[in-house]
Parts: C-alpha cells; structure tokens; sequence
C-alpha cells in the first residue's frame, strides 16, 4: 500500500511540474535585429530584398483623415501583422486583404511585419512564388508610397548577444526571455496556447515556430535541450505583445 502512496504522490509531482507556468518577465527591442534598410517608392517582396525565409518589417509614414480608413494590400505573402504607432491593428493574409485602421485624424507611422510561412517548391503555382508584400497599396483609395523595407535576422542572430530589459513595455514585436527550473530531465511539451506567431529557444538553441492558426497549440522539447535545474527560454513573438507567461506540459496541447 505505502509503495501505491509513493508512486501517487510522485506521479501527482510530475503533473505538477510539467504544469508549472514560466514568467517571461523580460523583453529585448527587435531594432537589435534589423539588417540593412531598403527604400523605395513602391513595396518590394522579399524576393527582390533577397530574403528567402523569415521575417521583413516594411513601414512608411501615413496620413489619416478621418477615424476609420481601409486599408487595402493587393498581395501580402503569407502573413502580416500591421502596427500604427507601436500599436496593433490586425493582422492580414492572402486571402484576407483588407482591414480598417482606426485612429483620430493625423499623422503616423504604419509598420507591416510580414512572415513568409513558407515557399512552394512543386506544381503550377512555383512560378509564381513571390513572398513579402508586392503591388500596390493604399489607405481610403490613396496610395502608400515611400517605404522602408527592413529584413528581421530572427532566425539567426545568437540570442544570447540579445540585451534584454525588465522595464521595457512598449507594445512592439520583440524577444521574451523567462526562466523555469526542473528537478528531472525528461520529454516535455512547452504549451504556446494564447501566443500568436513567433520563434522560441530553449538554453540558447532554436527550437522550433509557432502559429495560432496551426492545430497544434505545443512544441515537444527533446531532453538533450533542456537542463537540470536552470533553464532558460526566449520566445520571439509577432502579434501577442501583453503575453507573459508560457506553461510546461506532459503531453501535447490542442485546439
């Protein structure tokens, strides 16, 4: 019977430990990862920045002259999430190209984050695999011309040269770091549910993508990544800015 207790109890631990939250009470600009700018008149897709993969942050100035404006993009590939002053709009994708942008008459500054999910490698539609946002653009029937176009090394800039701050809040894109501690190393399941799109690292090493629109709401991190005791974690994230907190768990996490 008293061996019955024990294996209870430290089933009912595990549960416990793999349910813990962590806080990612820390954020790190994304200015520390823009490449070189690109300016044009008219929007250039990641195929003519050179930019096979990942994210490009296109922004321009923009004039509004009543509280609700549409805007409209002609290709956005794949997704982008739009951002007036450091706040955010909405996102849009190929199939959703068109939204309101709510502000008091004035001016500021319009930045479009664009994530090219992926490229297609086979049949018909190869010729046309052009990603980032390309044609034309306008906000209540004008046109939005005069861009800045900035590649994101997300994917590649070592988080560990990242500079992060406790006191940073602003509502912008950025890297999250937090820490959580195991006492056993096992397979576990970072639980990315509420979060919107982004990039996550485990002790300094890439671990894998994340879309709120996948099914699939985990990401398995193997145990040759994780650590006992200490661990540590950053989450590059798109659209969720006021989220803080992920959760570990023992199985995978659905919709």
């Amino acid at each position: 019977m008293k061996w019955r207790i024990a294996l209870s109890l430290g089933m009912l631990a595990s549960q416990v430990l793999h349910a813990q939250e962590i806080i990612l009470d820390k954020k790190a600009s994304l200015a520390q990862v823009y490449l070189p700018v690109v300016e044009s008149e008219q929007l250039l897709s990641m195929n003519d920045l050179n930019v096979e993969f990942g994210y490009v942050l296109y922004q321009t100035e923009i004039v509004t002259q009543t509280e609700n404006e549409a805007l409209e993009l002609e290709n956005v590939r794949n997704y982008a999430a739009v951002y007036v002053d450091g706040k955010l709009q909405g996102t849009l994708t190929d199939n959703r190209k068109k939204m309101a942008i709510k502000t008091e008459p004035g001016k500021y500054l319009l930045q479009i984050y664009v994530e090219n999910i992926g490229r297609i490698t086979y049949g018909p539609e190869i010729t046309d695999n052009s990603k980032g946002l390309f044609g034309g653009i306008t906000l209540d029937g004008n046109e939005i011309e005069n861009w800045k176009m900035l590649p994101l090394n997300v994917r590649k800039f070592p988080v560990k040269n990242l500079q992060f701050d406790v006191n940073l809040s602003d509502e912008n894109p950025g890297f999250y770091k937090g820490t959580f501690r195991l006492d056993a190393v096992e397979n576990t399941y970072l639980d990315i549910s509420g979060w919107g799109m982004g990039e996550v690292w485990i002790n300094g090493k890439y671990l894998g993508s994340y879309w709120e629109e996948e099914k699939q709401r985990s990401i398995l991190i193997p145990t040759e990544d994780l650590a006992k005791g200490e661990n540590e974690i950053v989450v590059f994230e798109l659209k969720q800015p006021q989220q803080k907190t992920m959760k570990l768990s023992q199985t995978p996490v659905f919709k």
